[in-house]
């Protein structure tokens, strides 16, 4: 018999939600108004839910809720609020990214199921661990793996009795998900905040390969994969789209879910995707899947292609027959909208109205009534009515009583009761334990669960810190010149390593002085050779930005630091990486504003720190950046180009704002800030936080220019942690063109 695999669609209002499931769904992921990675979306209220949740499972549909940002301190009073609510509500999993709700749901909500979101950026077997040892029932892996890297980390999942999903359909991010900080350096909105901007999709100055459009990737669509991306065991099929419409949601769930039933009836599987164009669409991929990712991904137009991809099958996108295809789109449209609003009609999401009524006689139990369209049922109370007590039973006072009831999927319309019972009483207990068996009648017998309390975090004493300097560098030919100083030096390691991992091995038990850093993104054999790395050096501390490279050094006792791209950035979150992995410190991360900081509490024998000056990386990527903007003579970008590539370029789009395009050997293409971050005024703001600074001297070409050299630099940055007069002046005059706004808007 062949597995059974789940069809995940997108909610991103009831509509869409109801859409997908008349449609197919097996589950479907929403979010509240509050706290999800799509603000952009309609989202639900939490009385919404509950109505969803009866219609959903009803109709044999899980619903998972979308929690999936990172969090600020002064949030979680009212995080925590919504958990208990959703303690109760039958959900069928949470969506997160943030290691502090880890803890949180881990410690305090076990009844809660844990999903981890694209925003993780899960793409090697340590990451899997990871996110297990949190207690993770499903990991949703990155869209960049192909299939032989799902498969691989599938059947890890499974032996710790982890599922996975995959992104099937929908829009594609340039970056790895959770690596993205574009939209939070220019706009202020975080992509790690749901407020992502896409200036990745903008209109830039016509490139040197003459593209407008040099960042936009189509959409992908593992339509036609559906047979080999079964046999990678994955258990899930997830689809993007929380902010498209209801008919766009319908379709493709629709298309998805006949392709699935011709999989489980052994049918010959569709072989054309041409109804999925029929809805919006910036044509399709599926590259990533078969790792020929490159320039065929790109398309120099973020608008609808329906009626392009409908023109050309008419022999040629004419302007005449682009304006009939045109026509034709938004005809066909129009019909599907109609057919989609008809089929959801029907549904539901109301509270479902109870009639209460309420009898009795002294020296017997009270007799409760509940009818409902669907079904009627007595209850009875536990002790007898008596002729005296504390406050008889009215109408007024039942209700009251009663109203927890309302907090289900369910509301009490009309409650009566016999006029005898207002000269009776029942005491309060047997009264609460009454509603009780009511609420789990209604519940599907699921015990409600009581509030659950959250001890604040201890506050740690406010004593000021002289924060050691730390430098990162990358070049092997610039260890030379900091060999006078006294700073501790971090060298950064490419994303990969494995063809000359000896080398690397050599140097670094030749310069015992210096700290391994690893990237944040580590895939397949690259991992392995990581771990090689770890296990032939066994260095006495790291600073890892990968969670996999982390799990490694938990396992293998070795000290770690957390870098400032696991994007830590509240106190819960410090709480998760000192209890359950042991690490010794943490990057605070450099989207939090200077207020934010202030709240953060740290734990006891645990390190903060802070960059202060660095090259700002907008996004790491497994994509070609050049293929766009200078040309490449390659149109797939394979291990080879990881290996020996190395260019720069850059582009500008219509606001003015330039961007530097990066690629050095052995890394992945990056996309930098034309400024620099510097931040003078964090170490007097927050005088009792961090135990270290961090100045990052690797040689990115920014618009920042410095005007003396990098042991001068190092020599002023430590003025600036020695509290010297006018330090923090001259600093700003010997860097030129640097910004800081993060550290003003936060996230």
């Amino acid at each position: 018999m062949k597995q059974k695999i789940e069809l995940l669609a997108p909610g991103g209002d009831v509509d869409s939600i109801k859409a997908a499931i008349v449609a197919g769904a097996n589950a479907v992921y929403c979010g509240l108004e509050r706290f999800n990675a799509r603000n952009r979306a309609s989202n639900i209220t939490f009385e919404n839910l509950q109505g969803i949740l009866r219609l959903a499972h009803q109709q044999h549909c899980e619903v998972f809720l979308t929690l999936n940002i990172i969090f600020v301190d002064s949030e979680f009073p009212a995080l925590i609020e919504v958990l208990n609510k959703l303690n109760n509500s039958g959900i069928d999993g949470i969506i997160l990214q943030d290691l502090g709700l880890f803890h949180l749901l881990s410690t305090y909500f076990p009844r809660l199921k844990i999903h981890a979101s694209t925003q993780l950026t899960t793409h090697n077997a340590g990451q899997i661990q990871f996110l297990h040892q949190l207690n993770a029932s499903r990991v949703n892996l990155s869209r960049e793996l192909n299939l032989n890297e799902i498969a691989a980390l599938t059947a890890l999942a499974h032996q710790h009795k982890v599922l996975t999903e995959v992104f099937v359909h929908g829009s594609l991010c340039l970056s790895f998900s959770g690596q993205c900080y574009m939209s939070s350096v220019n706009n202020g909105n975080s992509g790690n905040r749901g407020r992502c901007s896409q200036p990745c999709r903008d209109q830039y100055h016509t490139t040197r390969a003459g593209k407008d459009f040099p960042m936009n990737l189509k959409d992908n669509s593992a339509f036609l994969d559906i047979l080999e991306l079964a046999a990678t065991g994955v258990d899930s099929f997830k689809i993007e789209g929380r902010i498209k419409q209801f008919h766009y949601v319908y379709s493709v769930v629709e298309s998805w879910r006949q392709q699935l039933d011709r999989y489980y009836a052994n049918r010959p599987i569709q072989s054309s995707n041409h109804e999925l164009f029929n809805v919006f669409n910036r044509n399709f991929t599926n590259d990533y899947l078969h790792g020929t990712q490159g320039k065929n991904m790109f398309i120099d137009d973020p608008r609808d292609h329906s009626a392009i991809y409908l023109a050309n099958l008419n022999d040629g996108a004419t302007e005449e027959k682009l304006e009939q295809a045109k026509k034709t789109v938004y005809d066909d449209r129009t019909v599907i909208i109609q057919k989609v609003r008809d089929k959801i009609a029907p549904l539901n999401i109301d509270k479902v109205s109870l009639n209460l009524t309420a009898s009795g006689t002294k020296d017997a139990s009270l007799q409760l009534t509940i009818q409902s369209p669907d079904f009627e049922w007595v209850v009875y109370s536990d002790q007898n009515l008596a002729g005296n007590g504390t406050e008889a039973l009215s109408v007024d006072g039942l209700l009251k009583r009663l109203k927890a009831i309302n907090e289900t999927s369910y509301s009490i319309k009309n409650l009566s009761v016999d006029e005898a019972l207002n000269k009776l009483y029942l005491p309060f207990r047997s009264l609460t334990a009454l509603k009780n068996e009511v609420i789990l009648r209604l519940n599907n017998f699921r015990e409600t669960l009581a509030p659950v309390f959250v001890p604040a975090l201890k506050k740690h004493s406010w004593q000021a810190i002289k924060p050691t300097l730390s430098i990162l560098i990358s070049d092997k030919e610039d260890l030379h010149r900091y060999q006078k100083t006294d700073v501790a030096i971090y060298f950064q390691l490419p994303n990969s390593i494995k063809n000359q991992l000896a080398d690397w091995i050599t140097f670094f038990e030749l310069n015992q002085r210096l700290i391994p850093w690893f990237p944040s993104v580590i895939i397949g054999a690259d991992y392995q050779a990581a771990l090689d790395f770890l296990q032939a050096l066994q260095p006495r501390k790291i600073v890892t930005n990968n969670t996999g490279i982390a799990f490694e050094a938990f396992q293998r006792g070795i000290e770690w630091i957390a870098g400032p791209y696991m994007n830590t950035s509240n106190s819960f979150a410090l709480i998760t990486l000192l209890e359950k992995f042991n690490c010794s410190g943490a990057f605070l991360s450099n989207e939090l504003s200077e207020v934010q900081l202030k709240s953060i509490k740290r734990p006891d024998n645990f390190q903060l720190y802070y960059s202060i000056y660095h090259p700002i990386v907008l996004m790491t990527s497994r994509q070609c950046l050049f293929h766009q903007v200078t040309g490449c003579d390659k149109t797939i970008s394979n291990h080879d180009c990881l290996q020996h590539c190395q260019k720069e370029a850059s582009i500008t789009n219509l606001k003015k704002e330039s961007f530097l395009l990066e690629k050095s050997k052995g890394n992945y293409h990056c996309l930098y800030n034309a400024n620099n971050y510097l931040n003078t005024s964090v170490v007097k703001d927050i005088p009792h936080l961090f135990s270290g600074c961090l100045v990052d001297l690797r040689k990115i070409n920014t618009h920042s220019t410095v005007s003396v050299n990098n042991v001068e630099l190092i020599h002023l940055f430590e003025n600036l942690l020695n509290n010297h007069p006018g330090a923090a002046g001259v600093l700003q005059n010997v860097i030129q063109e640097t910004t800081c706004n993060q550290y003003q808007t936060g996230i």
